[in-house]
């Protein structure tokens, strides 16, 4: 994952100037008639405002909210076009998100961080994201697959900052996944020998029980690191359990059953009092109400991945391969590509497969392959 920041700002009166900007004729006038502050929305900008002053500060954001709710309401219920239905959903986003009407009435900056925030205007896709725990950014992830032997990429995605890396698994690998056509091959095409299966090399980001569950789906060879389960103080992990989910049941490391209960996102098992008299419960849980195992619904994919790491050639040959893609990662961040910054915050997909494009033209030099009349091949000269 590459962290790609956007390039767009946007102050408080921007979602309300693009509503305004989007409409034309007889509704403008209208709806700048509606509008109580002495503000055509036209330049842009912050708002003239002694931001010093903590009381005209929150007279303005006030101001801003009820003019922002006086245009949406005109809006409400009618027919609009695409352009307007755009800029109108965007203002009702922003406010909705970073404004809190108080008990009197008065509108103020939220105290909290909305899930899945718009932070831009000019570029509402962008999200806040975090590499690391003590490092944000605000912007995009910029995702890449390569193939360790070449050190090639053969596929880039881009997502939002705030969407996990195991969810771009099916756009990067969508050609080798995708299921053969049916049907035999042309007679003049020669028959093709046994594939080699495709073997994905990933750290924990991709070992997540949906990218694993993808990934057995299109045959495919599992090398992504497996967080193994852990509990707090020491306790026994959800591995010293046994879990039967034919039977429906769970098994503690003390010989005592408990049943399986569906809920939201799987299944749990509540031990319960079981727990009061049990020999084992200091080393198992200090909840007053005893033991509970959530299975989750790729219980069985995280089971088998974790059985597969443990193979004593399996470390050897994740280390091996992993830095490979960490150094291709390194090549796209180089100060000369500008690969932390999106150039066009509209069309950042694109920006950020050009700069593959042009490491990848880098590595093909690196390897003396060119491109004749025939295609690519290893220069002989």
């Amino acid at each position: 994952m590459v962290p790609l920041l956007p390039s767009g700002r946007w102050g408080p009166t921007t979602p309300a100037r693009g509503l305004l900007g989007a409409c034309e004729g007889v509704l403008e006038d209208e709806l700048r008639g509606l509008l109580a502050r002495d503000d055509d929305y036209r330049t842009a900008g912050k708002p003239v405002c002694d931001y010093e002053d903590r009381q005209a500060r929150e007279e303005l954001i006030d101001a801003l909210a009820r003019d922002a709710h006086a245009l949406l309401l005109a809006l409400d219920g009618r027919e609009l076009s695409t352009a307007v239905e755009q800029a109108a959903v965007l203002l009702a986003t922003v406010v909705g998100q970073d404004l809190d009407e108080g008990v009197d009435g008065v509108f103020r900056i939220a105290r909290r961080v909305a899930k899945d925030r718009v932070i831009s205007t000019d570029d509402p896709d962008a999200r806040h994201g975090r590499k690391i725990s003590a490092c944000g950014f605000d912007g995009y992830e910029g995702h890449v697959a390569a193939d360790p032997d070449s050190e090639l990429i053969t596929a880039t995605t881009v997502t939002a900052g705030n969407v996990g890396d195991g969810q771009a698994v099916e756009a990067l690998l969508a050609e080798e996944l995708a299921e053969p056509d049916a049907g035999d091959p042309p007679e003049d095409e020669p028959l093709a020998g046994p594939e080699e299966p495709l073997a994905v090399y990933g750290d924990s980001a991709y070992g997540a029980g949906s990218v694993l569950d993808t990934l057995e789906q299109g045959d495919a060879e599992i090398m992504c690191k497996v967080q193994a389960p852990n509990a707090p103080a020491g306790r026994y992990a959800k591995d010293a359990f046994g879990i039967d989910l034919a039977a429906g049941t769970v098994t503690c490391p003390a010989g005592r059953r408990a049943e399986l209960r569906p809920i939201k996102n799987g299944h749990i098992a509540h031990f319960g009092q079981a727990c009061q008299a049990c020999p084992l419960a200091a080393r198992c849980t200090s909840a007053t109400d005893g033991r509970s195992i959530h299975v989750g619904l790729y219980e069985q994919q995280l089971t088998r991945a974790r059985a597969r790491q443990t193979h004593p050639a399996r470390k050897p040959e994740y280390t091996a391969t992993r830095p490979r893609i960490e150094r291709k990662i390194s090549h796209l961040m180089r100060r000369r590509h500008g690969g932390r910054r999106a150039r066009v915050h509209t069309k950042v997909n694109a920006d950020f497969a050009l700069l593959a494009a042009a490491v990848t033209l880098v590595r093909l030099a690196t390897l003396n392959i060119t491109h004749h009349a025939g295609g690519w091949a290893v220069s002989t000269a």
